[in-house]
C-alpha cells in the first residue's frame, strides 16, 4: 500500500505525498498580519499563520498553482523555493514566474495536461476549468485552473484528486465528471472572497453547489478565514452540506496530516 497524505499548511497551501512524490499547491507563506497583495492596489491582510514554514519543506517534486495572486504565491515562496522546481500553472501565471527565474514553470491551457515521472511512477497533472469572477472583474484579475492530479504506475496505488482552483460554479466545471468521473479526492477553495464587494471565490452555498456537480470519494474544505477578504466561514459550507445531505466531506486543521483514502 502507497504512503499517501496531505497536510494542510493554511489558505490553499497544502503538501501531498503519493507514492515517490512530493508536490505542494499555491504557496503562501505569509505571517499572521502581513499583507497579500493581489494586484490593481488591492491587497488583503493575513488573520492565521501558516503551519510550516517554507524553509521546513521536504524536498519538492512540483508546485501545482491555481493562479499568481499575492495569496496564492508571496513574496516568501518567491524568495525561498528553488528556481529550478517544476511549477505547473496558467500560461498566464508562468510567464510571470519565468521572468522571475522559475525556468522549468509549466504553462497549461485548460485540459492540457503535463506528465512527471518518478521512480517509475508517474504523476500527470491535468488543468481543468476556473473562473475568478463574472462579468467586468474578470478582465481585471488573473486567469485560473483548476487541476486534476492523477498518480500511477509499478508499486503506486492509483489516485485522482480535483484540486478546485479559485473558481467560481460555471457550466464548464460540467465537464469534469464527465472526463474523470471516479474522482478519489476534492480540495475545495472556498472563503467567498469578495473584491470590492463582488463574489471571486466560493462560497458556502458555492461549494456545495459544486459538490452536486463534481462528486470526489472524500472533499476536503480549504482556502477560508485565512484573510480579510475571506466573508463565508468554513462553517457556512459545512452547514450548507448538512442541509442538502451531502457525504464524504472530511475537513482538516492547519497542520494536520490527513491519510488519504485508498481506492478500492
Amino acid at each position: 500500500m502507497t504512503d499517501s497524505t496531505l497536510q494542510f499548511i493554511g489558505t490553499a497551501t497544502t503538501l501531498l505525498q503519493h507514492g515517490p512524490f512530493t508536490v505542494l499547491t499555491d504557496p503562501n507563506f505569509l505571517h499572521q498580519g502581513q499583507l497579500a497583495y493581489l494586484g490593481h492596489g488591492l491587497a488583503s491582510r493575513r488573520v492565521t499563520e501558516p503551519a510550516v514554514q517554507v524553509d521546513d519543506l521536504p524536498p519538492l517534486d512540483a508546485v501545482v498553482l491555481s493562479h499568481l495572486h499575492g495569496d496564492h504565491f508571496d513574496r516568501v515562496a518567491k524568495a525561498g523555493l528553488s528556481k529550478d522546481l517544476p511549477i505547473i500553472t496558467t500560461r498566464q501565471s508562468a510567464r510571470r514566474l519565468r521572468r522571475w527565474g522559475f525556468s522549468r514553470a509549466v504553462a497549461l491551457d485548460t485540459w492540457e495536461s503535463h506528465e512527471l515521472r518518478k521512480d517509475g511512477a508517474t504523476l500527470t497533472v491535468t488543468a481543468a476549468p476556473g473562473r475568478h469572477a463574472r462579468g467586468v472583474l474578470q478582465a481585471v484579475l488573473p486567469h485560473v485552473m483548476g487541476s486534476i492530479l492523477e498518480f500511477a504506475g509499478p508499486g503506486v496505488d492509483p489516485l485522482s484528486l480535483y484540486i478546485t482552483g479559485d473558481t467560481l460554479v460555471h457550466d464548464d466545471l460540467r465537464e469534469i465528471p464527465a472526463r474523470h468521473p471516479s474522482l478519489d479526492v476534492g480540495l475545495w477553495h472556498l472563503g467567498g472572497t469578495r473584491v470590492l464587494g463582488l463574489l471571486v471565490t466560493m462560497d458556502g452555498r458555492q461549494g456545495a453547489d459544486l459538490l452536486e456537480i463534481v462528486t470526489p470519494a472524500m472533499t476536503v474544505p480549504i482556502h477560508y478565514d485565512d484573510y480579510t477578504v475571506f466573508k463565508s466561514p468554513l462553517q457556512d459550507f459545512l452547514d450548507e452540506v448538512q442541509r442538502r445531505g451531502l457525504p464524504g466531506v472530511r475537513p482538516i486543521a492547519r497542520g494536520e496530516v490527513m491519510t488519504l483514502p485508498q481506492r478500492v
